[in-house]
């Protein structure tokens, strides 16, 4: 789902991470649509001439739905932006131009599969592999690209599939030198994430359990991570994702920026982010054919060294091409602003 905000003085776009099903998330596109749509849009429309830092005062009667917020909110920041002729990336006080790259790798049939994937990624100059990992497809399988690739920045991600009970695999994963392990419990329960810290070598990082900046400080306190992965659609958008990167870098917790397949509009989001000066490690901010064969913006295409460029235009830099958005557009809906 894309926004399109239409101020009286310019526009600016902002795009919905939300998945088909509520698998990652309990948000989902057609529910965050009917939020937009019914709610927050809504608010918006009555709240009248607004600078960015209202934005929260206006969605705060919306509990929840850091997806549908981040929709409007980052088409906001993109409209008024723009106006100001001010690019993302200096707004966000951005301190590169380029930034590192890694990618995800999903789980695969087989092992060799899987270490032809990694072999081609690196071959195409990806920075940091992650592998996706689930109960019975996790050590052996690491191992194997350890044992090949005893070199790279490589880490997993479990998608909170795990339990404290699962206590071994973690420390046998801790023997293969791994930048961290990503997400590997409930992500409500920052206390046993905190004890499975504590009881092994390895950095945990957080994602699912982000939501706010709030939950960065009280995960940082309780010691149940020691990196954070900032997706800004999943914390509310651009503003809150600032927030929870000042939160990170004050406590010298390192982040990283992560991808949600966004199209062009939010890869673009993404890398202004990731950019600012806490962002220390590779993000999943993949090349554009990484998932699609023709993306809504022109491409972002990622150099052999591994990098990709941050967009230095007004606001994210990019708009969809017309006739791309048009071939892609299944449903559209306009709210006006009443007289």
């Amino acid at each position: 789902m894309l926004a399109r905000l239409e101020t009286d003085e310019g526009a600016g776009w902002g795009e919905c991470v939300a998945d088909v099903e509520p698998g990652y998330s309990e948000e989902f596109n057609e529910g965050a649509w009917l939020v937009v749509r019914d709610h927050l849009a809504p608010a918006l429309l009555r709240a009248g001439d607004l600078s960015i830092d209202d934005l929260d005062r206006v969605f705060a009667h919306v509990r929840g739905n850091p997806m549908a917020k981040a929709t409007l909110t980052d088409a906001f920041v993109d409209a008024e932006l723009r106006v100001r002729d001010e690019s993302l990336a200096t707004w966000l006080g951005a301190e590169r131009n380029r930034v590192g790259c890694g990618v995800s790798i999903g789980i695969t049939e087989t092992t060799e599969e899987l270490l032809d994937q990694v072999e081609g990624y690196l071959a195409e100059g990806y920075l940091r592999i992650k592998l996706k990992i689930e109960p019975g497809l996790d050590v052996e399988r690491v191992a194997a690209v350890r044992a090949v690739h005893p070199d790279i920045v490589l880490s997993v991600d479990a998608n909170a599939a795990y339990s404290i009970d699962d206590i071994e695999v973690f420390r046998a994963l801790d023997d293969l030198d791994l930048l961290m392990i990503e997400q590997p419990l409930h992500h409500a329960d920052l206390v046993r994430h905190a004890q499975l810290q504590g009881a092994i070598r390895t950095a945990l990082c957080l994602d699912e359990s982000i939501r706010s900046s709030a939950d960065a400080a009280a995960a940082i306190e309780l010691g149940s991570c020691r990196i954070v992965n900032i997706k800004q659609g999943r914390v509310g958008g651009i503003v809150e994702a600032r927030r929870v990167h000042d939160v990170c870098r004050a406590a010298g917790v390192p982040v990283w920026c992560g991808g949600m397949l966004e199209t062009g509009i939010g890869r673009a989001q993404n890398l202004a982010l990731a950019a600012m000066p806490g962002f220390t490690l590779p993000g999943d901010t993949s090349a554009s054919a990484r998932y699609f064969l023709d993306d809504l913006t022109e491409p972002f295409v990622m150099s052999p060294d591994g990098t990709m460029s941050v967009p230095i235009g007004p606001g994210i830099g990019v708009s969809p091409r017309p006739e791309r958005l048009t071939e892609t557009t299944l449903r559209t809906e306009m709210l006006t602003r009443g007289p």
